[in-house]
């Protein structure tokens, strides 16, 4: 692996099991046994890291939530969503935590995640859709995109919720699989009478999940 490559997981790795605000670039170059200088030979400063991260999460975003094709949709293509979105959650972490802040210092990053955003809500529109022509959502075509931006919301926000309103000081996947939970409940109250036992099977999955995130 490139030395750039492995200032950038190392970081990932610090920023989400310390968080971001408590990592500096000396932490991240002790870390790698490396000299401060060698890391700014690669990245100008801390934020210069975290935008490579965001190309990271980006490419993620972008092959994650692609609208599926051949035929109706599976509970595989289902499972396919919400294991990208808990993915997303988790290895992105420190970011959904700390979101404000880190976009409040970087206005071209903030550009970046607010056109990546809208991406997302495009995409997972045109998936929200597909799924309720499938038969398996029971809502008016012209509420979709207010219902993927109401599941984004939820997403987004989540960690940031999590931190503030328990005694919790750091995310376990327990606790993202309880927000992949909450979207279920979202899309069971807009399922169809045939879609019923497929989230309900859903939620039995996801359930076992955040019982046993190890396994």
């Amino acid at each position: 692996m490139k030395t750039r490559d492995k200032i950038i997981y190392a970081s990932l790795e610090l920023f989400n099991e310390h968080g971001e605000r408590n990592i500096t670039t000396n932490h991240i170059a002790a870390h790698l046994n490396m000299s401060p200088g060698n890391l700014y030979y690669h990245f100008r400063n801390k934020e210069d890291i975290i935008r490579s991260i965001f190309d990271q999460y980006e490419s993620h975003l972008e092959s994650g939530f692609k609208i599926y094709e051949g035929g109706q949709a599976s509970i595989e293509h289902l499972i396919g969503y919400f294991d990208a979105m808990f993915y997303t959650l988790w290895q992105f972490r420190f970011m959904y935590a700390n979101l404000a802040d880190i976009l409040a210092r970087d206005e071209d990053l903030k550009k970046r995640y607010l056109h990546a955003q809208q991406q997302v809500l495009t995409r997972s529109s045109q998936v929200l859709n597909k799924i309720r022509i499938d038969g398996y959502l029971n809502i008016a075509e012209d509420k979709v995109t207010q219902l993927a931006d109401t599941i984004k919301m939820l997403v987004t926000f989540w960690i940031s919720y999590q931190l503030t309103q328990s005694s919790a000081s750091t995310i376990t996947k327990e606790i993202l699989y309880e927000g992949v939970l909450r979207v279920l409940m979202i899309f069971q109250a807009y399922s169809t009478t045939s879609s019923q036992p497929i989230f309900s099977r859903l939620e039995q999955h996801y359930q076992a999940l955040a019982q046993n995130p190890a396994a």
